[in-house]
């Protein structure tokens, strides 16, 4: 089942965020294969955040890695207890002394902005086929920016592109992406 998972996150990572641009840093870190993906059964908030801190330690292990996509393949399935994990996510990260080396991105198979209406195709940037904590090299993340016309525009013409698309196209790109039991 672990393979399935990867496999649906490699094409999600693929067919979403690289095909549509929605992180312009992306695309090379999929073809130099630099992104782990760690699958973790989790289903504890307190086992998920040590599962998050064993993947900041095999990054700082593992310089080739740029990267790392930790996936939830049994916990985390509501939004809420999701949003209460990645809190918590963030406090450890602090606690332990990776505050500014590691970063938190997160995605959710129903992701929704604060203060945004549940079927807002602009949630679909942050939408995977498994709940998901994104570990990204504070450095790296840095550079990549420096290097990046505007970034700030990123998050806007994301959006912008979401809506265009329509919720309809997001729902079914997403649904090719996630394994069917």
């Amino acid at each position: 089942m672990s393979e399935q998972i990867v496999n649906s996150m490699q094409n999600w990572v693929s067919k979403v965020i690289v095909k549509f641009n929605f992180c312009p840093f992306a695309r090379k870190e999929v073809e130099q294969q630099t992104i782990h993906y760690q699958v973790s059964s989790a289903t504890s908030h307190e086992d998920a955040v040590m599962d998050m801190l064993n993947e900041c330690f095999a990054l700082d292990a593992s310089p080739e890695r740029e990267t790392t996509l930790l996936i939830f393949s049994d916990g985390f399935a509501h939004f809420d207890d999701f949003l209460d994990l990645v809190d918590l996510a963030n406090a450890m990260l602090c606690a332990q002394g990776f505050e500014g080396k590691y970063q938190i991105a997160n995605f959710h198979p129903d992701y929704v902005f604060a203060d945004s209406d549940e079927d807002d195709p602009a949630n679909y940037t942050n939408r995977a086929p498994f709940p998901t904590l994104h570990l990204i090299r504070e450095e790296s993340m840095a550079l990549a920016l420096e290097q990046y016309d505007d970034p700030e525009s990123i998050p806007d013409n994301n959006i912008r592109l979401a809506r265009r698309k329509g919720e309809a196209f997001w729902q079914k790109l997403l649904s090719q992406c996630t394994p069917h039991q």
